[in-house]
């Protein structure tokens, strides 16, 4: 199962990025994410580890995979027999950004359960898209409260 969503962002895609690799904060913006914590190290780097707890299912342990800095990420986890995997992807687009967030699960019980997280994954992603993009304008328009570091 796969699902995918493209937003434009009218901010740089350095501000998108900056926003985006402070994956601690993402429960500010997204209403998808109850809490997130970087497990080894603060910088989100290949290899770091995040615990994620997001309402309605259980706490995961997601591993970066792949990092092109400035341009985004994938990071993996396994839960019940699937493995999931996220992108987050970055383009310069008309003075602004384009982002694609892609998420998708594979295993034995996916077909199973197919249509649930078809629509929970959707749901998660969508939220994730329009709270990036709203916590990323707030900050170019210089209304944002995002603060470099921990």
């Amino acid at each position: 199962m796969r699902v995918g969503i493209e937003v434009d962002i009218a901010a740089s895609p350095q501000r998108v990025w900056d926003v985006m690799r402070d994956v601690e904060r993402w429960p500010e913006w997204a209403a998808s994410m109850i809490n997130v914590a970087l497990l080894n190290g603060r910088e989100l780097a290949m290899g770091s580890k995040a615990r994620i707890r997001q309402p309605r299912l259980p706490v995961m342990v997601w591993e970066v995979t792949k990092i092109d800095p400035q341009r985004g990420f994938i990071w993996q986890t396994k839960s019940m027999g699937a493995v999931i995997r996220a992108e987050h992807w970055i383009t310069a687009r008309d003075g602004g950004s384009h982002v694609s967030l892609r998420v998708e699960i594979n295993g034995l019980l996916e077909p199973l359960f197919r249509p649930w997280l078809t629509r929970m994954t959707r749901r998660n992603v969508e939220i994730e898209a329009v709270g990036l993009k709203r916590r990323c304008e707030e900050m170019a328009r210089g209304k944002g409260n995002h603060h470099e570091g921990h």
